[in-house]
């Protein structure tokens, strides 16, 4: 009897054991191995020397104020011009004849001004005798004062007929180098239409293109060093003075202008510049295609990696396609933190992994 007891307690005591280790089981969670990347730029991110060209800050275009057919061309591309410099003319045919004819109405209208005051002084002179009445008299001065005003528009057609004619003529109105034209001989241009392009000297800008994850670097007044490629010797000082609002779809840079501090004469339009910048190049956190996961409304988001706890939490961030592949980050990740690099949609919030110590490539 006292065995059969022990063998009941002892079987209890089995049970009472088994419940417990799967309670424990239970209450301990499952850990999932995963491969993870510390943040930050990647080792392959392009080097701080941009290859660009010096242009002109300041492009004046310039173009006849009427319609007409061109004549004669003075200039060609790259030729220095100086201010007041003739550049294009016009067919003066109809200009000329539209002068004549003004001229002539002009002398039509003194010609009925001189009759009509003829004929105002006669009335006045047969009023003080009686001979006419104060009506005709009236009427004579207000004939005159109409040709007179008469005569005044028609000096002011005459004036606008023979300012026309020098339209008719492109001068240079700055001195520059000619860096397009727009029009050849014989060809009939509208007015305002550009016909020739004049690239100011006073200003050169080095153009450069700056990916665009190097924000740091397109920042106004961002000091560079702008070195001649043809002389590495001659050098300048540039700002920032422009960068585009919107980077290539292509090559994702944007064309950046950097402003030349006093530049040597070598500094000629078109001349191949290489810049570099003075300050460090700060460059955005990089992460690869397998770290990125997208959301049901189509936002990017990574699992971040507690060190102490092991646990994940998703964190929406705003990502780019980078050159090269992966993304670049632009906001939401800080540089250091350690995020999934695989398998990013089989996760939940506050996971426990396990993970390798990699490093951001």
């Amino acid at each position: 009897m006292k065995q059969v007891k022990a063998i009941a307690f002892l079987c209890l005591a089995v049970v009472a054991l088994s419940a417990c280790s799967e309670a424990e089981e239970q209450a301990t969670p499952q850990v999932r191995p995963a491969l993870s990347i510390i943040a930050g730029p990647r080792e392959s991110e392009p080097g701080s020397t941009f290859t660009g060209t010096v242009e002109a800050k300041l492009n004046v275009d310039i173009g006849f104020r009427l319609l007409g057919r061109v004549t004669a061309r003075m200039v060609d591309v790259g030729d220095v011009v100086r201010a007041g410099d003739v550049l294009m003319t016009l067919d003066t045919t109809s200009l000329q004849l539209a002068v004549r004819q003004a001229e002539a109405d002009l002398a039509s209208a003194k010609a009925k001004f001189d009759l009509a005051q003829v004929n105002a002084s006669r009335q006045a002179t047969l009023l003080r005798t009686q001979a006419t009445t104060r009506e005709r008299l009236e009427e004579a001065e207000q004939t005159a004062e109409a040709a007179e005003a008469t005569v005044k528009q028609k000096e002011a057609d005459l004036t606008k007929a023979r300012e026309q004619t020098t339209y008719a003529t492109v001068v240079a109105q700055t001195d520059g180098v000619v860096s397009a034209v727009s029009a050849e001989v014989g060809q009939v241009v509208a007015a305002g239409q550009s016909a020739v392009t004049i690239a100011r000297l006073e200003a050169l800008d080095a153009v450069i293109d700056v990916p665009d994850t190097l924000k740091a670097l397109q920042l106004p007044d961002t000091e560079y060093e702008v070195t001649l490629l043809s002389n590495p010797q001659i050098t300048a000082q540039g700002r920032v003075r422009e960068v585009a609002p919107e980077a290539d779809g292509a090559t994702r840079t944007r064309r950046t202008k950097l402003a030349l501090s006093t530049p040597d004469k070598a500094f000629r339009l078109g001349s191949t510049v290489v810049a570099r910048p003075i300050a460090a190049v700060a460059t955005a956190i990089w992460l690869p295609e397998t770290a990125i996961g997208a959301d049901q409304s189509g936002g990017a988001f990574v699992w971040v990696i507690d060190p102490a706890s092991g646990a994940v939490a998703r964190r929406p961030v705003e990502a780019e396609k980078a050159q090269g592949g992966g993304y670049d980050i632009v906001s939401g990740l800080q540089a250091g933190e350690r995020v999934v690099s695989a398998g990013v949609n089989s996760l939940t919030e506050n996971q426990i992994i396990s993970f390798t110590d990699e490093i951001a490539r």
